[in-house]
């Protein structure tokens, strides 16, 4: 008959506790926990587009059939101005990075109530739940950028000088939707009617960013309310970026990029905040 071994009184115990106070993010739990974040993007990227006919190709057909609805109602209808630029690419480079928006923002305001069972089980920092649908949704923003590369070449618009700024707004876009999605998925599992506000709200934040009309026809004196929007800067300077088409408003970039980093450090800290009683509500 076997004998069992008790466990070492010199064992190391490791005792996790709620976090506390406003500075105490411990966001280095990211970095320890970081092949966890790997798989759930992985995870998030086949379960995607599994069992579909198209499969990625979604990716790449959503943004371009937006693309050519908004281009006849908005460009040829209603005669929308476009800052002198095609309105098929104008339209489609703002696409891009608000796609990345949505999406992000739409799968990972539900992901903590989908993930309920991880949650509620095993122990690992919560914010790798949103982070991951926001890091898949990366994939479909380099398969989109395919259709801009042909828009491009299609309209003899050739790469700007301003190109090595793209990675920097690129970066806002991520910030401005991991904090969005931190902010709603925090709120969505004590409030499950955020899940239901959630479409209206990314409704209205289109309306409110300028994809569809150019930032340029507001009212000078309205232009540094309008930047309290953090995704004018992302559409503004993606615009800049790839077809140089004018000057940034400096003065709208730096209220956009500012209030950027106010939503990611805001929806961060409230995350942390509520992250104690996930497991006892989700």
């Amino acid at each position: 008959m076997g004998r069992s071994s008790a466990p070492s009184p010199n064992a190391p115990v490791t005792l996790i506790r709620p976090s506390r106070g406003w500075v105490s993010l411990n966001l280095g739990e990211l970095v320890r926990y970081r092949e966890l974040i790997y798989f759930l993007t992985w995870r998030d990227i086949k379960v995607r587009y599994k069992q579909t006919v198209l499969g990625a190709g979604w990716a790449i057909l959503q943004p371009f059939l937006t693309m050519v609805v908004f281009s006849i109602f908005f460009g040829e209808l209603a005669g929308i101005p476009s800052d002198g630029v095609p309105y098929p690419i104008f339209v489609y480079s703002a696409l891009l990075p608000w796609q990345l928006l949505e999406n992000g923002v739409t799968k990972a305001g539900g992901s903590l109530v989908l993930g309920r069972n991880l949650v509620t089980k095993v122990y690992f920092p919560r914010l790798a739940v949103p982070i991951a649908p926001v890091l898949a949704g990366l994939v479909d923003f380099v398969l989109a950028s395919i259709v801009l590369v042909g828009l491009m070449a299609y309209y003899a618009y050739p790469p700007t000088p301003a190109m090595w700024t793209l990675p920097f707004f690129l970066l806002l876009a991520i910030g401005t939707t991991l904090g969005a999605s931190f902010l709603l998925s925090a709120m969505n599992v004590a409030y499950r009617d955020v899940g239901y506000l959630i479409p209206f709200l990314l409704r209205l934040w289109f309306f409110l960013t300028p994809i569809v009309y150019p930032a340029s026809e507001l009212p000078q004196v309205y232009r540094w309310i309008y930047a309290l929007n953090p995704m004018v800067a992302v559409v503004d300077g993606f615009r800049f970026a790839l077809l140089g088409n004018r000057e940034l408003d400096l003065t709208m970039l730096g209220v956009s990029t500012l209030m950027a980093v106010i939503l990611l450090v805001a929806g961060t800290i409230y995350f942390r905040r509520m992250e104690r009683t996930f497991a006892d509500v989700v």
